[in-house]
């Protein structure tokens, strides 16, 4: 989502922006629910992977047309199955160690992720051993291998990250591996609100105070007092969400609240500064128009891509 950018996504009104938010604020709180009690007898974060699925297609395919504005053709045919493959492996791998070790190891089960990553990127390159011609331009074909790679790495993997927090365990944040003592459904929300209240703060405070532009010629909205109200609402999240609500949690993120805000929240404006190198370098304002005045996939997801793996490490180094 965007930060102080005083100009709507794709035209939109605020009124439109805000309508979009709800309908989606309101689907991930339904299957946060949903995942939270178990409803139905499914293991936790299987409520929420057809969701984590659907983003990682969703913003595969927007990078993928991306990439093809500016002349690259990227196999999204192979790219739709390696983001869908990365994602469900953080809730895989930690199925498999919790029936083998009676509980889930979040860092030996995102390991999965990362294999699904490294094997994907094999048939990239089958496909550009097959089509290889001598005639072809130099270069295009490790254009081709480094723009599949970065799709894979910016859209499922943070993804990944945001399941695997879904799946912490205090005891398992160790090498111990005993005791109940899952941490629930609170390190995936800290991380939501966290990005999204500074997604929110940026663009009121952009709109309401902004003059200093932060990166004139790569996104003229943003401000350096967007930027600012933006770290503002992570730390004012992050206290509500962790420090108050995550009171009595047996595990915190590394730091506290103010740590858990200040790198969570700086992490987002950096993947949305990220998302916005991309757009720019391939002519484009919005990935897409696929939550009409959201933008599209990417544009909801972008503050996840540096501030997912941050969250993870900040919970998992506090339970160390």
């Amino acid at each position: 989502m965007t930060h102080p950018d005083p100009e709507p996504h794709g035209g939109g009104t605020l009124l439109a922006r805000a309508q979009y938010a709800g309908l989606v604020i309101l689907a991930f709180a339904a299957l946060a629910w949903a995942d939270a009690v178990g409803l139905g007898g499914v293991a936790p974060a299987w409520w929420l992977l057809p969701l984590a699925a659907a983003m990682a297609v969703g913003g595969s395919d927007e990078f993928t047309r991306l990439l093809a504005a500016r002349g690259v053709i990227l196999p999204g045919w192979l790219l739709r199955p390696a983001a869908v493959a990365i994602v469900v492996a953080a809730a895989a791998g930690a199925e498999a160690f919790a029936a083998s070790l009676s509980r889930a190891s979040p860092t030996a089960a995102l390991g999965w992720s990362a294999a699904a990553l490294a094997l994907s990127i094999l048939p990239l390159f089958l496909v550009e051993i097959a089509r290889y011609e001598p005639g072809e331009a130099r270069g295009r074909a490790l254009e081709r291998l480094a723009a599949g790679v970065l799709g894979l790495v910016l859209v499922p993997l943070p993804l990944a990250f945001m399941v695997s927090l879904r799946l912490l365990c205090a005891e398992n944040l160790g090498p111990e591996q005993r005791g109940p003592g899952h941490l629930g459904m609170l390190p995936l929300v800290s991380l939501v609100a966290v990005a999204k209240a500074g997604d929110v703060a940026a663009y009121l405070g952009g709109t309401l105070f902004g003059w200093r532009r932060m990166a004139p010629v790569l996104s003229p909205g943003k401000t350096w007092e967007g930027a600012a109200a933006s770290l503002v609402g992570a730390i004012a999240a992050a206290w509500f969400v962790v420090g108050r609500l995550g009171g009595g949690l047996p595990v915190r993120p590394w730091g506290g609240w103010l740590v858990f805000g200040l790198l969570v929240g700086l992490a987002a404006i950096l993947g949305d500064l990220a998302e916005s190198l991309v757009k720019r370098e391939c002519g484009a304002k919005d990935s897409g128009r696929t939550l009409g005045g959201l933008g599209g996939v990417l544009d909801l997801i972008d503050s996840f891509v540096f501030s997912a793996p941050v969250a993870w490490l900040l919970w998992v180094a506090g339970g160390r």
